[in-house]
């Protein structure tokens, strides 16, 4: 029985734990080791659980805390070479990190799981979203930071029991807020995020081909409210006469994640 567990999750800063107290894998290091940790303690997942790491892109909101956590954790890091290029850049990484890049497609065992990665159109070299097959055939998907749903995306999350997804803004929050209108063009543009309603309908998609278990993350502080995100999305599985706690479960995560893991 796997587990997922978010951890943080929003425009600030991502991690989430996937495996069990036993062993698993960490997506992202967004925050702070120091909270990663603490984070982590709450759900009683120790340091030493961590197998390996797993990142989807360079941008800051996902690998704030990686030099850190990797120096008093030395796991194996996985990323697409673009992205493993991008961190080295960014930081000096400690010399007993194994660096493995991935190619888009292409499985990796690793932690008792495979892993394959997928292309997502955003506006960091080699950005890409994950499924992980578990042991028992389960899977899940980390599907944010989409700019838009290509049909790459399309097939790669299709028929994952969990998936990720992300939810980032309200178009009306983005145009009224504090934006300056070059952030929100990049915003709402094609290697920026998906919006409430794109999310809706990818949902719909996802739930249609049987996914189970929705976690809608990567929510903007300043452009989005868990309310309006899980809204946009219940009432379109609704009008499509997909129920909820009967075709589908879903949470949205808050930036400090979820409290409890999601089974699957």
């Amino acid at each position: 029985m796997a587990k997922f567990y978010s951890l943080f999750s929003s425009s600030k800063g991502n991690a989430a734990f996937l495996g069990s107290a036993k062993g698993g894998v960490l997506v992202d290091v967004g925050v702070s080791c120091r909270r990663l940790v603490r984070a982590m303690q709450t759900h009683d997942i120790p340091p030493k659980a961590v197998q390996a790491i797993w990142i989807t892109h360079a941008h800051t909101d996902h690998i704030a805390g990686l030099r850190v956590f990797l120096s008093k954790y030395p796991v194996p890091l996985y990323g697409t070479a673009e992205t493993l290029r991008q961190i080295q850049a960014h930081m000096a990484l400690p010399a007993a990190v194994s660096l493995h890049p991935v190619e888009l497609g292409v499985p990796v065992e690793t932690a008792e799981m495979r892993v394959m990665a997928f292309p997502t159109m955003h506006d960091a070299p080699g950005s890409c979203g994950y499924r992980f097959t578990m042991a028992d055939g389960q899977t899940c998907a980390v599907c944010t930071d989409l700019g838009c749903v290509t049909p790459e995306v399309e097939a790669a999350v299709s028929g994952a029991d969990l998936v990720l997804l992300e939810a980032n803004y309200d178009p009306e929050m983005l145009r009224t807020g504090p934006y300056p209108l070059a952030l929100q063009q990049r915003i709402r543009g094609t290697y920026g995020h998906l919006a409430n309603a794109a999310s809706a309908d990818f949902a719909k998609q996802l739930v249609a081909h049987g996914t189970t278990r929705l976690i809608l993350g990567h929510l903007s502080e300043k452009n989005n409210t868990p309310f309006l995100a899980d809204m946009a999305v219940s009432q379109h599985l609704e009008e499509e006469q997909m129920v909820r706690n009967r075709d589908y479960l879903m949470q949205v995560s808050t930036p400090e994640g979820l409290q409890q893991a999601v089974i699957f």
